[in-house]
């Protein structure tokens, strides 16, 4: 083939290109039209270069067409119907570990499948893992500690009690003091700094340090995922530590009982991989005091200059037996895959799990034992996963895929995110970014959080090209890309996040929160806003490139310059869960 022939064959599949963009725009771009006047008059003798540039510009503009094509196809009757599908009396809440979650989970899989969605790993649409979902105390727990030669027994249920998501196991060793129990390089904290606890017991205090400080690194009076029973039992469990034993916080919650948790309130994940167990906190201070310290002005010299002030206990042992007896269930991620030209894709994502009958997490206590509908949180982020499947499957394909997803076991702590980040069904370096909906169905005055823009390099940029074109009023006041929702996992990947939020309401985690109050309009509104987002991520040149945000300035412990490739810890979040450890005292925001 000659060099002009060449040159006619390519013009020609741009020309067709063009024609077929043609019909989804209603307006033709300039190079359009250039290109399509020259097609019609001129057959031969197009030189190499422009034949180059029509070509590009017939494929940007078919990609263009897709994405409005798709913004005109998003329907507020298809995205009410999930809701209230999945927000109905007969899926009693969604939660994890129920029949009706996996009602839920095979009906998500069926819309993915009508919309042409690929299996995920080319067998089917979901991913099992494992969960906790009930947990019984065995007969023989125990709790023995020696202080100076002098042997103790503590009271079962009254002096001490386990964790659900304990170990089953016998232990016994010497004792660390290790702060709260945290580690968090992006603030450049970490109370194991300086410590040996490999083989050890960990002792640790509840909640995290600067708790009541509007301007403390940790988030100012959010509680982060730190915080977390079983982030701190992660935590133990990664430096070494043979077990763990928490006390409550006392120094900086006057005035409140020292009591226990009950046991089985706190869910999460199978096994925490070590025992963990609460004492009463009289006993650790008498360890404390006994070492020449006092724990009061230890919480205060942590709140004053977050360096840690951890030490071993000596002459301190503990030997316990922790007997739990556990129902791990199976429950599954539901995932579909759009394959683009390239190996490369986007994540759409949301979590569709819910309270159930609210009994851990219930915002109305009095109520818990009633369904919980979850029709925002997050009936209305999985609606949008739906829709934008539908839509967004119809168009030609593109030049990055995109892998659809609803997460399991959100409510319990990530877990379904998490689970998928390690156990990923396509390479995890080939998604150049994530995009997780959570609560948007009820926007108010068209206004729309958008978080996570600076953990790539250009997304701002590029939602500031974009969002005028839609009625919204979009804040962007978080941009580090973390917070108690599935975005997380993926950030700790260093995977670009976008993260679109819609704002909490007096009906979070309340039997009030029920599909008629969705504003369908709105939320359509935010999903056209996210279809051309993930239009402009699928055919841009080159990805954005993860850009670990630091905390904000002005914060005490900022991280080092050095930190920015860490993936651990959690920062601000825009509430979308309680921590599940605050219950008793209101969720914290």
């Amino acid at each position: 083939m000659s060099f002009h022939t060449r040159s006619n064959a390519v013009a020609h599949v741009a020309y067709a290109l063009v024609r077929a963009a043609s019909r989804l725009i209603s307006t033709h771009a300039s190079c359009m039209r250039r290109f399509v006047k020259r097609m019609e008059g001129v057959e031969t003798g197009l030189d190499a270069a422009r034949t180059s540039a029509y070509a590009t510009c017939a494929l940007a503009l078919l990609a263009l067409g897709a994405a409005r094509h798709t913004t005109e196809s998003l329907d507020t009757q298809h995205y009410l119907a999930h809701v209230k599908f999945l927000a109905s009396d007969a899926l009693r809440g969604r939660a994890t570990g129920t029949p009706e979650l996996e009602k839920a989970a095979a009906y998500i899989a069926k819309q993915f499948k009508a919309s042409g969605l690929q299996p995920f790993d080319g067998k089917g649409y979901l991913q099992a893992f494992p969960v906790t979902t009930n947990a019984k105390l065995g007969t023989n727990n125990r709790f023995e500690y020696t202080e100076n030669g002098k042997n103790s027994t503590l009271k079962f249920d009254e002096e001490f009690i386990p964790f659900n998501f304990s170990s089953r196991a016998k232990v016994s060793g010497e004792v660390v003091f290790v702060g709260y129990g945290i580690t968090a390089r992006e603030y450049n904290y970490d109370d194991y700094a300086g410590v040996d606890v490999k083989d050890k017991l960990a002792l640790i205090l509840r909640h995290e340090p600067q708790e009541f400080d509007e301007k403390s690194v940790f988030a100012g009076k959010v509680y982060t995922d730190h915080s977390q029973f079983f982030s701190k039992v992660v935590n133990a469990k990664n430096h070494g530590a043979r077990g763990v034993v928490l006390i409550n916080d006392r120094s900086n919650h006057r005035g409140e009982t020292d009591q226990l948790e009950p046991f089985g309130k706190t869910a999460g994940p199978a096994d925490g991989g070590i025992p963990f167990v609460q004492i009463k906190a009289e006993v650790a201070e008498r360890w404390i005091s006994n070492a020449g310290k006092n724990l009061d002005q230890i919480s205060s010299d942590i709140d004053k200059d977050l360096k840690p002030h951890s030490f071993a206990l000596p002459g301190v042992e503990v030997r316990e037996n922790i007997d739990v007896e556990r129902a791990v269930k199976t429950v599954h991620n539901v995932i579909g895959y759009l394959p683009g030209s390239t190996s490369e894709y986007v994540v759409i994502g949301a979590h569709y799990d819910h309270l159930g009958l609210g009994e851990q997490f219930s915002m109305a206590p009095s109520l818990a034992g009633t369904v919980h509908p979850g029709a925002d949180d997050n009936a209305s982020g999985t609606a949008g996963v739906i829709e934008l499947a539908r839509t967004m499957a119809a168009e030609p394909r593109p030049k990055r895929g995109i892998l659809f997803m609803t997460f399991a076991g959100e409510e319990l702590g990530l877990l379904g995110s998490s689970y998928y980040v390690n156990h990923p069904g396509l390479p995890l370096d080939k998604a150049v970014a994530m995009i997780n909906m959570d609560m948007v169905g009820r926007i108010r005055e068209g206004k729309v959080y958008i978080g996570g823009a600076g953990t790539g390099a250009g997304l701002r940029a590029t939602l500031d090209e974009i969002v005028p074109k839609h009625k919204l009023n979009v804040d962007f006041s978080d941009n580090a890309g973390y917070g108690s929702s599935d975005h997380t996992s993926f950030t700790t990947k260093q995977v670009p996040v976008l993260f679109f939020f819609s704002g909490l309401h007096s009906d979070y985690h309340k039997p009030s929160d029920t599909w008629d109050k969705i504003d369908t309009g709105g939320a359509v509104a935010m999903l056209k806003l996210v279809a051309e987002v993930t239009a402009r991520l699928q055919e841009s040149d080159s990805r954005p490139q993860f850009v670990r945000v630091k905390p904000p300035a002005g914060a005490h412990g900022a991280a080092s310059a050095g930190d920015q490739a860490s993936g651990s810890g959690y920062g601000p979040y825009f509430g979308s869960i309680p921590d599940f450890g605050e219950i008793p005292r209101g969720v914290k925001f």
